[in-house]
């Protein structure tokens, strides 16, 4: 049986996009693939050997995630896709978020008529679409990689207001992708650059820059008043945060996501449609799989992401065609494969269920939930900065460093001198290393080499382990010994 792995679960792979796994139902194949690559078995089940809730299984566009059917006997030759969170039905009629009366209330002068004329000419659109484009408000968390082409196509459309809300600035390494932004915008809130390539695109725009981090306290006012929410975000908590709050405002939700040559688009919350919890219903654990900052994208996976997402969000407001309520585009560009796939809506989820028990987003610790809260009973992980790392290393000091970054990663930035294990084979790797000598992990920014710390203390390991501060970034501009120069 094949199965197709997607990109953030391929380091348990081999890095392996298809494998073969021998079964004729679910349960069978896991069971072997298992079997086959051990180090898998860390990324898809919990301590309770339970498939991990950010975790789906689909076979021919049906969801087996659910273990009730793991016992049923699969069709012959039907691919099995294993999909995390980077992140059906029959279609519905169409049916416009903006109202007749906010329609009727705008009117286009001759210069949009001039502007907007490849889409007066579609039957589709006409002069009707265009006035609900011109009368919608539409908030866009995010303005990178994601962020750049939807903020870029949603002002050429003439949508009358665009939200942007981003708390980082622009660096130079943004520029392989955000297309948004330019040298000139090096040092600038995104916001702000964001800002102006709207209004170089179309004055007429109204432009709300917010430069801040969606938090639970904000989330609900910064998405007041709007009709459609663009999650365009790069991280879990906001993500959860935005579709709670989305949620519980009746607006709907245009859901985008990438890593290096994947991506997911869905939309949620339209019309008693699904959310993000009733397909993921909670996020991985922090350093499980890498994040998009840590695993990198090709250049144009942002725009073809982003343009499908915006092309939701124009079809959502103007009330044509066939939207992705209640299904989930997934796009692999390296191999040219791509499927929708069915998203039905939970009658358990805590947000939009039947009973949901969460009504206000101060119910929910959404630091808790995605795992960024210190377990207080667990032995705190013991840290070891930058600088006090390589005052040890240049004092000649026996520290056993190990590498648990990406193959990539490590081909960007090399730290001398460390050995390369990854984290779903420290367990079975530990006799490696030096019980009597201290060991540092790395990885890029901290957070995997804290789970590779932990993940060995429950294999056994009875040697000092630390976790590199900040990671490999944190130590770009020290000079290391016997280099000659920085890392």
């Amino acid at each position: 049986m094949q199965v197709i792995i997607s990109a953030t679960l391929r380091s348990f792979f081999g890095r392996l996009s298809r494998v073969e796994a021998a079964g004729e139902t679910v349960g069978e194949v896991l069971k072997n693939l298992i079997a086959a690559y051990p180090d898998a078995e860390k990324g898809l089940y919990d301590e309770n050997g339970k498939l991990r809730h950010f975790v789906k299984v689909f076979v021919n566009k049906e969801d087996f995630t659910s273990a009730a059917r793991h016992a049923e006997k699969l069709p012959a030759g039907a691919p099995i896709l294993l999909l995390p969170l980077i992140a059906g039905g029959a279609p519905e009629e169409a049916q416009s978020i903006i109202t007749e009366e906010r329609r009727k209330a705008v009117s286009l002068n001759d210069e949009e008529i001039e502007r907007y004329n490849k889409h007066l000419l579609l039957r589709e659109i006409s002069v009707k679409g265009q006035k609900r484009l011109k009368a919608a408000r539409v908030a866009v968390v995010g303005a990178g990689a994601l962020g750049a082409p939807v903020i870029q196509y949603l002002a050429a459309a003439g949508v009358g207001t665009i939200k942007v809300i981003d708390f980082d600035e622009v660096t130079l390494g943004n520029l392989q992708n955000q297309v948004i932004h330019g040298l000139r915008d090096i040092k600038r809130p995104k916001v702000a650059s964001a800002r102006d390539s709207i209004r170089n695109i179309n004055k007429s725009i109204e432009v709300i820059a917010e430069n801040q981090q969606v938090t639970a306290d904000n989330a609900m006012a910064l998405i007041t008043g709007f009709d459609l929410v663009m999650d365009c975000s790069d991280n879990y908590k906001t993500r959860y945060l935005l579709n709670d709050a989305c949620v519980l405002s009746g607006i709907p939700l245009v859901f985008s996501a990438i890593y290096q040559y994947e991506g997911l688009v869905s939309v949620f919350n339209l019309r008693g449609g699904p959310c993000l919890r009733c397909l993921f219903p909670e996020p991985p654990a922090p350093g499980l799989v890498p994040t998009c900052a840590e695993g990198g994208s090709i250049s144009p996976l942002g725009g073809i992401i982003g343009s499908i997402a915006a092309n939701e969000a124009l079809k959502i407001i103007i009330g044509i065609g066939e939207s992705l309520s209640g299904k989930l585009l997934t796009f692999d560009t390296l191999n040219l494969y791509s499927k929708v796939l069915p998203v039905g809506r939970d009658s358990a989820c805590p947000i939009c269920g039947q009973e949901a028990p969460i009504s206000e987003l101060a119910a929910i610790n959404y630091e808790e939930l995605c795992g960024l809260i210190k377990d207080e009973t667990a032995p705190a992980v013991e840290n070891i900065t930058p600088e006090e790392l390589l005052h040890r290393l240049t004092a000649g000091e026996a520290i056993t460093i190990v590498d648990v970054r990406e193959p990539h990663e490590r081909a960007i930035t090399r730290f001398p001198g460390a050995i390369v294990i990854p984290i779903g084979q420290l367990a079975r790797r530990q006799k490696e290393l030096t019980p009597e000598h201290d060991t540092v992990f790395i990885c890029k920014e901290g957070q995997r080499s804290i789970l590779a710390v932990n993940t060995l203390r429950e294999a056994g390991y009875k040697g000092p382990l630390f976790s590199l501060k900040g990671g490999v970034d944190a130590m770009k501009d020290l000079v290391f010994p016997d280099e000659g120069g920085r890392l």
